[in-house]
């Protein structure tokens, strides 16, 4: 007979000093009274936990009430305190098919420090092992004695519970040769996790997820947000194969790449007009944004291909919405600056494919760094959760 185990409730005392840490973190400058009113403890326990998370290092005391200005008239002023910010850093990590990107952080997020490293796509395990394991030196070493408390790192392949790829992928392989295990020992936890889920995880924390309770971010797949959380299924949620079954979309194959191929299919067929800009182009430089700057300056054949796509973004996010009746859609990558007229055939054609109320249909704004950010986010995320199991009191190595 297998056994089982059931997870056990956590002690009270347990509960009642991470309220108090939550709140720390969830706020600026709070006082004991501050604690009471959104945990319900007594002012007694409220000021004993308070000093318990000073000695272990996750709150500084400020000048009391009275000398940050505020009007007592009688008795003690009440002590302020604070979550320590320069408790520890968190770094997120990037780690590219081309790039390296580290970008380290305090606890509220704010960038100390950033690292910019190049990689061959095609270079050894140990090779991407070494470059990771450089721009996370860098940017940590610029922000000087502070101790990381978690590194997370962003790779462009499926994850599974433990940091790992599936095996007998080249590409996959080569992306996520087990960073997680053989990044150099910085005495922290170590995170890895899918870009387009770190991306998804930025849209929620600073861009267009924000105050929405269930979107999806389209990156290269597609990652689903339902209250507040990331669908993560059994490591894979979120690929897009299920496209190659909708008609009318037909592959997983991204925007930009289908916009390009659509566009040297033009081009090479000799049928442009000679007052169309990609007529003046070599046929390999036309990629998707000179297809979209073209439809900008109004060319009829860059505009088909425009409503072909929008229709085609249509039709998919009509599929995704309509399955997971999200509020919002993000698309996000290298393009999105430039799909303002694609997203406004898309938005205009979603209705016809829905009986329900479509999703709102937007382009992230978040640029080059999502990922790296999504990656910061969810490190701060690991040192809320573990906190007191944490040792502030280590040696930084």
């Amino acid at each position: 007979m297998e056994a089982t185990t059931t997870e056990r409730a956590p002690e009270p005392r347990s509960s009642s000093i991470t309220a108090v840490l939550d709140h720390a973190w969830a706020t600026s400058a709070f006082t004991a009274a501050d604690v009471i009113t959104a945990t319900g403890l007594s002012r007694s326990t409220a000021i004993t936990l308070s000093d318990e998370l000073i000695g272990l290092g996750w709150l500084t005391e400020l000048d009391d009430a009275r000398q940050a200005g505020a009007a007592y008239r009688k008795g003690r002023p009440a002590r302020r305190y604070e979550l320590r910010l320069d408790a520890g850093i968190v770094v997120g990590v990037d780690a590219g098919a081309h790039s390296i990107t580290a970008i380290a952080a305090d606890l509220r997020g704010r960038e100390l420090a950033r690292s910019h490293h190049t990689v061959d796509p095609a270079a050894s395990a140990e090779a991407r092992v070494d470059a990771v394991d450089a721009a996370i030196d860098e940017a940590v070493r610029q922000c000087g004695p502070k101790p990381p408390l978690c590194i997370v790192l962003g790779v462009p392949a499926p994850i599974d519970a433990l940091g790992r790829s599936p095996e007998g992928n080249v590409f996959w392989d080569r992306m996520n040769p087990r960073l997680g295990e053989r990044i150099r020992d910085h005495g922290c936890a170590v995170v890895t996790d899918n870009d387009a889920n770190l991306a998804a995880v930025a849209e929620g924390a600073i861009g267009a997820g924000v105050g929405v309770d269930s979107y999806i971010t389209v990156v290269t797949g597609e990652r689903l947000v339902v209250d507040g959380r990331l669908v993560r299924g059994r490591g894979r949620a979120g690929e897009l194969h299920l496209l190659d079954l909708v008609d009318g979309v037909g592959s997983s194959r991204g925007i930009a790449a289908l916009l390009r191929d659509w566009g040297r299919e033009y081009r090479e067929s000799g049928g442009l007009p000679e007052s169309s800009p990609l007529s003046h182009i070599p046929v390999a430089q036309v990629d998707a944004q000179s297809v979209l700057a073209a439809a900008d300056q109004g060319d009829t054949v860059a505009l088909d291909l425009v409503r072909r796509m929008g229709d085609r973004i249509a039709r998919m996010s009509a599929i995704l919405g309509g399955l997971l009746d999200v509020e919002r859609i993000v698309f996000a990558g290298g393009i999105a600056p430039s799909m303002s007229q694609l997203l406004e055939v898309a938005s205009e054609r979603i209705p016809g494919y829905m009986s329900a109320e479509p999703p709102v249909l937007v382009a992230s704004e978040l640029g080059a760094d999502m990922v790296a950010q999504g990656a910061v986010a969810t490190a701060i995320d690991d040192v809320r959760r573990n906190a007191l199991r944490i040792d502030l009191a280590r040696p930084v190595r």
